[in-house]
């Protein structure tokens, strides 16, 4: 399946890119920029931007700020992550607090999943 790309996202996702988070740019580059998996930041799917995506794996990486937790965050989260299920894809959503108090488990959880889902294609249909 082809992933939709809205390309009117462009020059946002280039915005966003530069100017990450300091909880996504020290996942990114702590961790993900080096993993041995092509893993992309702020990746155009149909209208949302990921923060982070592992193609081969078929998962999308987010990492959450307060404005998530709030009613409209929370609604924005729940449309998109039924838009990207509804690709096929696998989304992991931790917190700026999680990447403060336990960056070490997060790094441990996205790499078991990510071989988890690279041994096991199907997993996500069961």
């Amino acid at each position: 399946m082809t992933i939709p790309k809205d390309n009117r996202q462009l020059e946002n996702a280039r915005r966003l890119r530069r100017e990450m988070t300091p909880h996504e740019r020290k996942l990114w580059y702590l961790f993900l920029r080096k993993y041995p998996v092509n893993i992309y930041k702020q990746r155009i799917i149909g209208k949302f931007i990921v923060d982070f995506y592992c193609a081969s794996a078929k998962l999308v990486i987010e990492v959450d700020g307060s404005q998530h937790y709030e009613p409209q965050g929370m609604a924005y989260d729940v449309e998109r992550s039924a838009f990207l299920s509804a690709l096929g894809l696998d989304v992991l959503q931790f917190s700026n607090r999680d990447i403060d108090r336990d960056f070490r488990g997060v790094c441990e959880q996205i790499d078991m999943t990510i071989q988890k889902r690279l041994q096991d294609p199907l997993s996500h249909l069961r």
